[in-house]
């Protein structure tokens, strides 16, 4: 798959100004969400895992490829973190991270965190548990196992907040 031609200067300002125009149109309040969103510095996460974690490093570069700014705290002892922030056992898995005030538990897609960023439920966090094949950071050339997304509360009660369809297993 070839990447598309680059924009000339002329079809770059086209695209721009009819961009504005229809923001223009919109009204103030879409301005002022449109240079909110170009001006909002990217979200933090903070990772905490092992240090020789090779999946752990790619959901890393996945969440700084969808957009996070990421810091990762290479920890001695990862399961006295998730005891910590209380990840309930039964949904643990190799990494855990912080958002927004939220935890983010395994593999979970930046999509399914960028939604949770986006409704704010009241949960503590998502959480993929185990180490599904296909999951952000656990893809493998052979396809993908199908796996849910799940909201837990301090509790440990969970939902299901996003299901993944794998293919060609």
């Amino acid at each position: 798959m070839s990447s598309p031609a680059p924009l000339s200067r002329r079809d770059w300002l086209a695209r721009a100004l009819g961009g504005a125009a229809a923001i223009a149109l919109a009204g103030p309040d879409a301005l002022a969400a449109a240079t909110a969103a170009l001006t909002a510095p990217p979200t933090l996460v903070t990772v905490h895992k092992d240090k020789s974690c090779a999946c752990c490093e790619k959901w890393v570069t996945h969440m700084r490829a969808s957009g996070f700014r990421v810091v990762v705290h290479d920890e001695p002892n990862v399961d006295a973190v998730k005891d910590e922030f209380g990840v309930p056992r039964a949904l643990r898995s190799c990494h855990t991270a912080r958002v927004g005030g939220y935890l983010v538990e395994g593999h979970v897609p930046a999509s399914d965190v960028k939604r949770l960023m986006s409704s704010r439920p009241r949960v503590l966090g998502l959480a993929v548990p185990g180490m599904p094949v296909g999951t952000p950071g656990m893809e493998m050339p052979r396809g993908a196992e199908s796996y849910e997304v799940l909201s837990f509360d301090a509790r440990g009660a969970t939902k299901v907040f996003a299901r993944h369809e794998g293919k060609n297993l």
